[in-house]
């Protein structure tokens, strides 16, 4: 990921960063899956990426886009889009593995979506969010973060 500007000195955008990582490895375990015809093990992951997505969306979507609409507003609004898509198809293993034959495919697609989602975020939101948000909009992100929590543990030290 995204090592170049600095952005991950920030507490909020390494959290995120973090998250990011953990569901990048979570993509490629549900892509083997896919490959081996493991349906099971397919929504399994689909609940551990939404299960890590969850409070990661709030951060960004309550915090992070919200002090970037007014200088990118189409871009935060479409990426929101690209929540709801891969929520929407994650979402259908909340309950258990899907019926529907098609979903497994779904599911990739969704994934193939998030993963270049990701690589907007790192390469383009948190850069552009480094440069030019405040202390007070940073301290909003930090206080959305308190709220919702992370699902990832936090790194010794």
């Amino acid at each position: 990921m995204c090592e170049y500007c600095g952005c991950q000195s920030l507490t909020a955008i390494d959290d995120l960063t973090r998250e990011h990582d953990a569901v990048v490895d979570l993509i490629g375990h549900a892509r083997d899956a896919h490959r081996a015809g493991d349906t099971d093990r397919m929504a399994e992951l689909a609940r551990r990426i939404g299960a890590v997505l969850e409070p990661h969306t709030q951060v960004e979507e309550h915090g992070l886009f919200p002090a970037l609409t007014d200088e990118f507003p189409e871009r935060m609004a479409a990426l929101e889009a690209e929540h709801r898509r891969v929520e929407t198809v994650l979402e259908e293993a909340a309950a258990g593995t899907p019926r529907d034959a098609a979903w497994p495919d779904r599911l990739v697609r969704a994934l193939d979506l998030l993963r270049e989602h990701i690589l907007k975020e790192q390469d383009g939101v948190f850069p552009a969010a480094l440069a030019a948000l405040s202390t007070e909009q940073w301290e909003a992100v930090e206080t959305v973060r308190a709220r919702v929590g992370t699902r990832m543990r936090q790194p010794a030290g």
